[in-house]
């Protein structure tokens, strides 16, 4: 028998500013239970979340949470002015009966010391602070609320893992894909005031989505067409950009094999002759590239070559020199040392994550044309700003809307929008996920995917890396920089541990010195040896064996009552499918490793 829910609501009613916001939805979280909370923009998300947690009290409907459970609550922006010290803000949040040490712990593993002041930290150190904050009770029922905002990739994995250890029953509201999917064994979809409920995790939510969508405007067909007509770009236009991005991360495959046969070929070749043979296309081309702030190096002895086309992704700690290093390779920034030179004929056009650009006073419709009549220009065409307003989520009627008035997200698609329609071949998006919600981010994609020049993105959102690019650039500490062909996964793969994660001495090398002393060791070798042969003829075999595996591990880990029914054989599945997981990426490096030494051998 399933134990009684620590949380229920039923039948939710809330309205706000005379507008019906929730109308009916429902909500029931066991023990145990890790749930993300989905929906678009503005649906309600974050207002269901503070009912749950006894935050807002609902105009209708039951909210039943059991007496003796504990709960914490990570808001969106966290207060801490009242407190003297960030030690101090984490520790009132402990009940009588908690560790003391385990606030000190998590505010060490999170980068923090406990004597810094609240009033001097940047957003990621206050987000950080409040993490501790809810982690250290080990509450019974925890409610996150965008927890990766502002964090880094090694605070973004460490978080995963703390939370996967934790006994705790998990509600989650976040943008990010890759974290939602790695931790969510449920999935609650608010839609229009009302919730649905997936008893899968968010990797199969949106095929789900599309599939209930399809079969309501099959519905809908038959009693009122016009309805249907007026919410298609909304509701369907989101799925089926999904589904053509199916089409594109096929041809991101092809691009991504382009890129590493166009990098092995360069290895090896002077770079005037190859400049000559690649005439037109080079973007930005950067020779040992030397950059320090005071005594800490950011880049050292750095070359790279950014060509027509290419989908750089660029991924590091905070404060690792990302932003340093792109302003280097846009010519913004000079190096203390080395070369730089930029292609010709560049047009730049960059993101503003700021958004300083927009004026508060302008409606949407004057930033999209600069107060300049009714259309936009999008490479020498005339476009009407309603229909380009519709290609970004807008509705009509939000042309005359002051900025002032949109949301967060809402302002995000907006500069897309902007940045988008002005004459460019070279993109450059510092960090452009942030704040960002999950159908922003899937036009983002499309946008990109389309684009027909050069892109360069810094981002910590490993999903919408492996969506976009081609090639990632990952900082390895002490000004060290080393490219990647293919998305983030592709990088884990190759590097054979995360950013977050400490390098192996031997790890360190570059792809260009591992390939000169593989070259180097097989001189005096005219073949394989039998070792190496049985080893190529065998490996894929043996990893597609732990592939399945793995895929059957997983499916016994996504039945919906398994942690709260037996917690034991839920961690010894978690263990089984972590060191499944290790098995298979050293398989698949020391296959790679055998085909490079192989094509060397050959010639």
């Amino acid at each position: 028998m399933a134990p009684p829910p620590i949380l229920s609501l039923q039948d939710i009613k809330l309205t706000l500013g005379g507008k019906p916001l929730l109308e009916g939805a429902d909500l029931s979280v066991a023990p145990g239970e890790r749930i993300c909370l989905v929906g678009r923009n503005g649906s309600g998300k974050s207002t269901l979340l503070k009912i749950a947690a006894g935050m807002i009290e609902k105009d209708g409907g039951m909210r039943f949470f059991q007496p003796d459970a504990t709960v914490r609550y990570l808001p969106q922006e966290p207060d801490l002015s009242d407190f003297a010290d960030v030690l101090g803000y984490v520790e009132a949040g402990l009940g009588p009966n908690d560790d003391l040490y385990r606030a000190q712990y998590l505010l060490s593993e999170l980068g923090l010391r406990g004597d810094e002041n609240p009033a001097h930290l940047s957003g990621g150190e206050i987000r950080r602070a409040a993490l501790a904050r809810v982690l250290a009770p080990e509450p019974d029922l925890l409610f996150l609320d965008e927890p990766t905002n502002h964090l880094d990739l090694p605070a973004i994995e460490w978080l995963e893992s703390e939370l996967a250890s934790l006994r705790s029953a998990l509600v989650l509201i976040s943008h990010d894909r890759r974290f939602l999917q790695n931790l969510s064994r449920t999935t609650v979809w608010l839609d229009r005031g009302r919730t649905k409920r997936l008893d899968r995790g968010f990797g199969e939510f949106e095929a789900w989505r599309d599939k209930v969508i399809e079969e309501e405007e099959r519905d809908r067909h038959k009693l009122d067409r016009q309805i249907v007509n007026e919410e298609h770009w909304v509701r369907h236009g989101v799925s089926g950009r999904r589904k053509r991005n199916m089409g594109r991360m096929d041809r991101l495959g092809d691009l991504r094999q382009e890129r590493r046969e166009a990098r092995n070929g360069i290895g090896d070749v002077k770079f005037s002759v190859s400049e000559g043979r690649t005439s037109g296309k080079l973007v930005t081309e950067g020779e040992l590239i030397c950059k320090s702030w005071g005594d800490r190096p950011i880049v050292k002895d750095f070359s790279i070559r950014i060509l027509r086309g290419d989908r750089l992704g660029i991924v590091g700690s905070n404060g690792a020199g990302k932003t340093t290093l792109l302003n280097i390779l846009t010519g913004k920034l000079e190096p203390d040392s080395g070369h730089i030179k930029l292609g010709a004929s560049l047009e730049m056009a960059t993101l503003d994550q700021s958004r300083k650009a927009l004026k508060p006073e302008w409606t949407l419709k004057d930033a999209l044309t600069n107060g300049g009549g009714d259309f936009v220009d999008i490479n020498g065409e005339k476009k009407h700003v309603i229909g380009y307003m519709k290609d970004f989520l807008f509705a009509p009627e939000q042309a005359r809307t002051p900025i002032s008035r949109l949301s967060g997200g809402e302002r995000g698609r907006l500069m897309l929008a902007r940045a988008l329609s002005l004459p460019s071949n070279f993109l450059v998006l510092d960090e452009p996920t942030n704040d960002l919600d999950l159908e922003t981010l899937d036009l983002l994609q499309e946008m990109i995917a389309d684009y027909p020049g050069t892109v360069v993105v810094v981002s910590h959102d490993r999903d919408f890396l492996d969506r976009v690019s081609t090639s990632v650039l990952v900082a390895e500490g002490e000004g060290k920089w080393i490219e990647y062909a293919g998305g983030y996964t592709d990088m884990v793969a190759q590097r054979g541990f995360g950013i977050g994660q400490s390098a192996p001495a031997a790890v360190l090398k570059t792809p260009k010195a591992e390939a000169k002393e593989r070259a180097a060791a097989s001189t005096d070798k005219k073949k394989l040896s039998f070792k190496h042969k049985h080893a190529l003829e065998t490996l894929p075999g043996r990893i597609d064996e732990l592939s399945q595996k793995r895929a059957l591990i997983q499916s016994k880990l996504e039945a919906p009552d398994l942690y709260a029914r037996d917690r034991s054989a839920f961690d010894k599945l978690s263990q089984q499918l972590l060191e499944t997981e290790k098995k298979i990426a050293s398989m698949e490096e020391e296959w790679l490793e055998l085909e490079a030494l192989r094509e060397t051998v050959e010639g």
